[in-house]
């Protein structure tokens, strides 16, 4: 089968680069697109000079139309706005979309999920198979522990990222609603300050902490009056999302049109 055709977003940020250069050393992938916004002064330059792998022959673009037809799949960590935008394009084309963009609202997920009647997207706030295993196994403690144990969700993150909670804390945080089976949007506790008052049995809490160039910590706390439980990852470098985000690319490649998720990438839905 032939190197699969994929175009990155943001091409010259630092999730940009981490991933050039990941497609670069991934056997069946090749990098044949990299997109910036208009006004990015990256705009002209070789795609893997600029990530430090090399000549590409890729030169960074603002015209995703160009890209996409010579692509089988593209792969975006970028702006919520931007990732609908992709998505769409995505859908005309008939070609992959992955997507690690993070802070994307109901609607945008909804837009999201109606593109993917027409093309393979799979979607996850986190894309490192250390994380999804972490979900998974969330997902079964959950379900084994009763309303006795509390649930928090606590996460750090470099000084510079703009969301909170995380997408991987609201992906764990999914996970342990699904094992409890309850809707995480009417049993969350996410900011608290001041007298708050006790709180309320059942309700999965998230606290969010911000500093220094930290990549991602996140851990998952399960809390009696007894004994307590501690679930935890920590990534020590981005490329482990450039990774899973490949990876995920070539899985879907040539899949059926459909909204999946890393679990479904990795095969743990089962777990």
């Amino acid at each position: 089968m032939a190197d699969m055709r994929l175009v990155v977003t943001g091409a010259a940020g630092r999730m940009g680069r981490m991933l050039i250069k990941t497609i670069h050393e991934t056997p069946g992938a090749v990098l044949t697109g990299a997109l910036e916004h208009q006004g990015s002064i990256a705009l002209g330059e070789d795609a893997g000079l600029l990530a430090g792998c090399g000549k590409a022959g890729v030169p960074i673009s603002a015209d995703p139309l160009a890209a996409i037809l010579s692509a089988d799949g593209i792969v975006d960590f970028s702006t919520p706005s931007a990732s609908v935008e992709f998505a769409a394009l995505a859908a005309q084309a008939r070609i992959a979309h992955i997507i690690g963009t993070t802070g994307l609202s109901a609607e945008d997920l909804k837009r999201i999920g109606a593109a993917a009647r027409h093309a393979a997207i799979v979607q996850s706030g986190n894309m490192s198979l250390g994380v999804n295993l972490l979900a998974a196994l969330t997902r079964r403690v959950a379900r084994a522990l009763g309303e006795d144990f509390d649930i928090e969700i606590v996460e750090m993150h470099h000084r510079m990222k703009v969301d909170a909670p995380s997408g991987t804390a609201l992906l764990l945080g999914e996970a342990a609603a699904q094992g409890r089976g309850i809707n995480l949007s009417e049993r969350s506790a996410r900011g608290r300050d001041g007298h708050t008052g006790a709180r309320r049995t059942g309700d999965i809490g998230f606290a969010s902490l911000r500093g220094g160039t930290v990549v991602g910590d996140h851990s998952v706390i399960f809390a009696s009056e007894s004994e307590r439980i501690e679930l935890t990852h920590r990534a020590e470098d981005r490329v482990v999302f450039a990774r899973g985000a490949v990876k995920a690319a070539l899985w879907a490649h040539g899949r059926k049109a459909g909204l999946y998720s890393m679990a479904d990438v990795l095969g743990l839905n089962e777990a």
